[in-house]
């Protein structure tokens, strides 16, 4: 209730002084500005960028080989990889990953995935070569992008206006000797005066690689992608920009997951309108619309379960949604965003198993049907209203504020027998969940910043939480049952971070450094857990006490005008006290160094990346320990005549035999024991070319 009000507070604060008299500011009529949707949330403005953030945006430069989806975030601190094959890659950020994480693009748009076991999650929705930054908000510091637990990615993609050329676009190739892997990509941009449009065509086809014991893994896949984005500027300060995506993925291997892809077909669709207004209270309003589709079919044909049973999955995902949002300056030193966002998923579709032999192995005289609801046509509808202030106290410190309120309704409308009777009389189910934060940023000085914030992020169980049907989804071999009465998981986060930096005399001539410390307190973390009574299943659960805290740290030291020397630092350490335990998919210890060199039309990199071992683990998951390993990666990069672009890399240089402690493990592959649930492991030694030639 005292949530509640806050924000009615704040609600009628806006509307009064909505009822002020606008004054037209003065507008510069000399030069066209290009209006800036807000499908980017950091823009370098201390007066209107959120707390806390990384952005990473060099995806369109350097480029030494062709991209996945896993690339895309493999050199963020604090980031790591879940794999369950060369193809579905969840990122995990401070061991927090899946809906713990709020991915969008574009400021917004949403997309879920529509396999149990994210064969296809949102990073492999787009093409990776349309992503020219990625941003992130490092915790529950705002609450203007929807509902977040531990943070805010957002991947943004290329416009047309961005060129400011009537015609052009890059033609792109390239190629990976493990795996005998191939990329290639057509880009064109357009801006004809208040018209722009750009699109993009891509199609790989990889194959399965070796270890660095020549070991075969599955994970060939093929897809085919494009997008395409027109955008119109009414007036200078209006906007309207429309895109859509599709993605259609062929013969994906996943050697971590009881199935493979046959084929994974996906849409998104977006609207975005931005005004900028010119008075003095009242300074814009953004809207945004999207709808997503994820049609995907798997099936266990190349498996050595296939001789016992023929198992054929269809399912599909539907989202939908929207956002509004408007900008008020109420006095000098106040700015306030306020607005309402909704987010609307279903999912349905089952599985057809044909059973050829008992569960003794005895082949049965005439195979028997049966039909397994995965999803049992279930959906969760969220809508969201928020309020979030800035406070400019003085030149040098900034405080923020904001709460937000989610009104979440879930219910599955086909429930199996044996949901029914673990779950009776289940009724459609309502929820009210409080999301609030405040921070402080001082700037010491033009080189030195301080920021501390305190974040309370509430995020509702998903629908495998709520709904998945006796399927197993998880990293061990239990079946996984999901909980319709499950209390929303709550993260209260405490986050202090310093960055600076300092020009230097002589053959040093710039060090930048940065450091940042966290500590989590969850309630109610949502994990699967057996069953009382059964061995083979689990249900999820809520857990009573659970918390999580760690640091990052950098130094970035420019030496004799083209040298670099980058150091990166990050730990996490979680606790599950009611089970005495880690919490699952904690990483270890990570540290990256990177030496490189530059000049106008050469680079080179040589990165050298230690992980250490992780004793500490989650037996509940299924998790084992993982030794410590070390990988170094050598890229280079020139530019031989202008626009054409070249790019070299040898990656796992020394052809490590390793695994990542997040990967799945190998699950019903030949030659490889279930029992033993060894982590698949990484990819040895791999050359890579890329090639680019702008227009």
């Amino acid at each position: 209730m005292k949530n509640t009000f806050i924000i009615a507070l704040l609600w009628c604060s806006v509307l009064s002084f909505g009822q002020i008299k606008e004054t037209p500011a003065k507008q510069d009529t000399l030069q066209k500005k290009a209006i800036l949707l807000n499908q980017v949330i950091v823009t370098g403005n201390i007066k209107t960028d959120p707390t806390l953030t990384i952005v990473k945006q060099d995806y369109k430069d350097k480029v030494s080989q062709p991209k996945s989806s896993g690339e895309l975030f493999v050199d963020i601190n604090g980031f790591s990889l879940i794999k369950r094959g060369n193809y579905a890659v969840d990122p995990s950020f401070r061991a927090s990953q899946y809906e713990q994480l709020n991915v969008q693009y574009d400021g917004g748009t949403k997309a879920f995935h529509a396999c149990p076991n994210r064969m296809d999650p949102i990073t492999t929705l787009i093409n990776p070569e349309e992503v020219t930054r990625i941003e992130i908000i490092k915790g529950p510091f705002s609450v203007r992008y929807g509902n977040t637990f531990a943070g805010v990615i957002n991947l943004v993609t290329q416009n047309g206006n961005d060129t400011g050329k009537k015609i052009s676009g890059s033609v792109s190739s390239g190629y990976e000797s493990n795996g005998n892997s191939i990329v290639n990509l057509l880009q064109l941009d357009s801006d004809l005066d208040k018209f722009d449009i750009s699109g993009s065509l891509s199609y790989r086809d990889y194959g399965n690689y070796e270890d660095g014991n020549q070991n075969e893994i599955a994970s060939a896949f093929r897809s085919l992608g494009y997008g395409l984005k027109m955008g119109y500027d009414f007036t200078e300060n209006q906007r309207l920009q429309a895109s859509i995506h599709q993605n259609f993925g062929r013969a994906i291997l996943h050697a971590g997951l009881p199935m493979d892809t046959k084929e994974d077909n996906s849409t998104i669709t977006n609207l975005d309108y931005k005004w900028v207004n010119n008075g003095t209270v009242f300074k814009g309003l953004s809207a945004k619309a999207y709808y997503s589709f994820v049609n995907h079919i798997m099936d266990n044909s190349r498996r050595l379960t296939f001789e016992t049973s023929e198992n054929i999955a269809d399912v599909e995902a539907t989202t939908y949604g929207g956002k509004i949002e408007s900008e008020w300056n109420f006095i000098e030193k106040w700015k306030l965003f306020a607005g309402a966002d909704m987010v609307n998923l279903s999912r349905d579709g089952g599985r057809d198993r044909l059973a050829k032999r008992n569960m003794a192995g005895v082949l049965l005289p005439a195979p028997i049907a049966y039909y397994d609801k995965l999803w049992q046509d279930s959906y969760n509808n969220t809508v969201g209203t928020f309020v979030e202030a800035k406070w400019f106290a003085s030149q040098k410190s900034i405080f923020s504020f904001g709460a937000r309120v989610d009104f979440v309704a879930s219910y599955a409308n086909d429930l199996s027998d044996k949901f029914k009777a673990l779950y009776p009389n289940l009724e459609r189910r309502n929820e009210t969940t409080f999301s609030e934060t405040v921070s402080y940023k001082r700037v010491l000085n033009p080189d030195y910043t301080l920021e501390v914030a305190l974040g309370r992020g509430t995020r509702a169980a998903s629908l495998e939480e709520r709904f998945i049907g006796f399927v197993n989804i998880g990293r061990d071999s239990y079946t996984y049952i999901g909980n319709p009465n499950l209390k929303s998981e709550v993260n209260n986060q405490l986050e202090i971070s310093f960055t600076g930096k300092e020009k230097l005399n002589g053959i040093f001539n710039q060090i930048k450094f940065g450091g940042a410390a966290y500590y989590s307190i969850y309630e109610n973390y949502i994990l699967a857990v057996i069953k009382p009574g059964s061995t083979t299943e689990k249900v999820y659960s809520n857990i009573a006490d659970a918390l999580k805290t760690g640091f990052e740290v950098y130094g970035d030291l420019k030496f004799a005008n083209h040298f670099n020397f980058l150091t990166e630092v990050a730990y996490v350490y979680t606790e599950n006290k009611d089970f005495n335990e880690n919490l699952p998919l904690t990483p270890p210890l990570v540290t990256r160094l990177k030496l490189g060199y530059e000049l106008d039309n050469f680079w080179a990199s040589v990165q050298y990346n230690l992980t250490a071992r992780q004793p500490k683990i989650s037996n509940s998951y299924g998790e084992s320990t993982t030794s410590g390993y070390e990988v170094m990666d050598v890229k280079a990069g020139f530019s031989p005549v202008k626009n054409l672009n070249l790019g070299i890399g040898v990656l796992n240089v020394f052809d490590q035999y390793y695994n990542n402690h997040l990967t799945f493990a190998f699950k019903d592959q030949p030659d490889i024991s279930n029992a033993n649930r060894i982590p698949i492991t990484e990819a040895g030694r791999n050359f890579t070319l890329f090639v680019n030639y702008k227009f």
